[in-house]
Formats: C-alpha cells, sequence, structure tokens
C-alpha cells in the first residue's frame, strides 16, 4: 500500500505569491489515515525532533520511507525546477507546541526547499494556523493561512522573502518536516544540533515528570 497520493501531489498548482509555494490539501490516500495516526511517535516536548530519536510504527516508517522515495522527489522537482536528484535529506518531526512556538522566520541558507506535511485529525481553533507571508514584520500581513489538518503538504523554496510562521498555539500540534539541503557538511552540522537538543529536551521532561 502507498501512503503518499502522488497524484494529487502533481495536480497541486505552483503559486508565487507571496513566494514559491504548493499546497496539496490532501497528500495522502484515505486509507492511510487512521494507521497514520496510530503510528505517529509519541512526542511529550515541545521543538523538533529527528527521527533517529523517535519510535514510532509501520505506517510511519513507510511513510518517511516515501518522503525519501525517488517519486516524491521527481514531481517535486518537476513542480520547482529544481535537481533534487541526489541532494541530501533532513528529516524532522514535532508533536507539542508552546505558546511562543511559531515565530516570524525564513528557513536557513543552507536548505533547499521545505516539505511542512501535517498530522492533525482535526483543527478547530483558529490559533496555530500557519501563515505565509509578505514580509518579515506582520503577523497579519499574510498571502495564505492554512489550518495544519491530516495530509495537508506545504512545499516551498527557500529563500530570503520565504516568511512564513504561525498564530500561538499550547499542546499538541503534529507535523514532519523535509529539507533537501546543499551539503552533507550542513546535513551532518544540523543532525547533531537536533540530537543534542533532543537529548536536552528529553532529559528536561524526565526531570520534571520526578516532581
Amino acid at each position: 500500500m502507498t501512503i503518499l497520493d502522488i497524484a494529487a501531489l502533481r495536480a497541486s498548482e505552483l503559486v508565487s505569491d507571496p513566494f514559491d509555494h504548493l499546497i496539496c490539501r490532501q497528500s495522502l490516500k484515505s486509507d492511510a489515515t487512521a494507521p497514520l495516526r496510530r503510528d505517529f511517535p509519541a512526542i511529550t516536548v515541545p521543538g523538533s525532533l529527528p527521527e533517529s530519536a523517535l519510535s514510532f510504527g509501520p505506517s510511519f516508517a513507510a511513510l518517511l520511507s516515501e518522503l525519501r522515495g525517488e517519486s516524491f522527489a521527481q514531481v517535486i522537482s518537476d513542480k520547482f525546477d529544481m535537481d533534487l536528484a541526489g541532494r541530501p535529506v533532513m528529516i524532522t518531526v514535532r508533536g507539542q507546541c508552546r505558546a511562543s512556538d511559531g515565530k516570524i522566520h525564513t528557513d536557513s541558507g543552507g536548505k533547499l526547499l521545505t516539505i511542512l506535511l501535517y498530522m492533525n485529525a482535526d483543527w478547530a481553533t483558529p490559533m496555530g494556523r500557519l501563515r505565509l507571508l509578505r514580509g518579515g514584520e506582520d503577523m497579519e500581513d499574510y498571502a495564505a493561512e492554512l489550518a495544519p489538518t491530516e495530509g495537508l503538504l506545504l512545499a516551498f523554496r527557500c529563500s530570503e522573502d520565504a516568511w512564513h510562521g504561525h498564530t500561538s498555539f499550547e499542546g499538541e500540534r503534529r507535523s514532519i518536516q523535509l529539507n533537501w539541503v546543499r551539503s552533507e557538511g550542513y546535513l551532518r552540522r544540523e543532525r547533531m544540533r537536533h540530537k543534542m537538543s533532543a537529548f536536552f529536551k528529553k532529559r528536561k521532561a524526565g526531570d520534571g515528570a520526578q516532581h
């Protein structure tokens, strides 16, 4: 069983306002969503965690494999007219959000392209919605606002004007981030940074549970 709906991704339109991006409202096959909910890693700490720091079930493992696969890379390459073949890939996962998360930012210069895939079964609240912004100062000046619902996939070219962020939210907010990056050296540094961050987050959570 395949998990990603490659046909839906191919049908998604590349948009240039406010920066190059595409939105696929349902990038997952309908019969994959229930197993993915079950197999998503149990995350109790905020922040981005590397997959190496997580335990998860088989359908989630299969999704990560497809995100790394040639079919997915090819459709994204075609959409953005960017050769991603052989480029290093970095994947991180989020499960919890702090009220302070989501500040306006662009992705770092070592990243070529960002994929955000959301995994929340429902999202009724107006809080925690991702905004694609026209600048780096005003969260209210946005071209698009996206509820982080299950299967919603955003892809965007990493550039100095790719401003984005989300409104304040605290609680469970599940997502996967994939980046194609410029070099193996950058990938190694980022993996080490995320690994150390995950270690200290888990240690802090463990300490807190003892009191």
